[in-house]
């Protein structure tokens, strides 16, 4: 499997410029105009994540770049599982998977927000979600997760206590049962192993 921890990808205001064929005060102009998406740094140098860059091109028309579309296709982080459940019943799977995956980053997440911030910034390869976790529709989150190269096409596991049947690449049912979540983990772990070295 894939080691080491993808770092986000941040671009300059010119490298923006030199992507797009204008001059750096072109993009900086775009910037302070509201029309892309920055952050300054501390130096007061404005940066642009790869995401916002790529919204950007799409909204103009304009054509994408291939390493901004490489960036934007890339792989989740394999080595990071990202919990989505409410605090009790997420430090409860926290501690157990832990146990099972001692190389994985675990990242929680409490609320669709901070699932949403999540998967944008960290991209994570795993993802475990709870259905009790109320606010939103599971399918349609299932649809956008899997469905945009923002996310980088993560493995999706639901965790319910009902029998809706949901397009993730795993059911389980309550109470999680480990046996089943590490021989999926290690199946889909080898996938991934099979398409890196394809």
């Amino acid at each position: 499997m894939p080691k080491g921890k993808r770092r986000v990808r941040i671009f300059s205001a010119l490298e923006v410029a030199n992507i797009c064929g204008v001059v750096n005060q072109t993009a900086i102009n775009w910037i302070r105009n509201g029309h892309l998406k920055a952050f300054t740094t501390p130096g007061g140098q404005y940066r642009i994540y790869a995401k916002d860059l790529a919204a950007f091109l799409d909204k103009r028309g304009m054509s994408a770049s291939g390493e901004v579309l490489q960036i934007m296709t890339e792989n989740a982080n394999w080595d990071i599982f990202l919990i989505a459940a409410h605090p009790s019943i997420n430090n409860n799977l926290k501690a157990e998977i832990e146990s099972l995956l001692p190389g994985h980053s675990i990242v929680q997440a409490f609320d669709w927000f901070d699932i949403g911030r999540k998967m944008t910034v960290e991209k994570p390869g795993f993802i475990l979600l709870d259905t009790e976790l109320e606010g939103v529709e599971i399918s349609r989150f299932i649809q956008i997760a899997k469905g945009d190269p923002t996310f980088g096409n993560p493995y999706i596991f639901i965790l319910n206590n009902d029998n809706a049947h949901y397009e993730a690449d795993l059911l389980l049912t309550k109470p999680f049962n480990l046996e089943q979540f590490l021989s999926a983990i290690r199946s889909f772990e080898k996938q991934v192993d099979i398409a890196a070295n394809a």
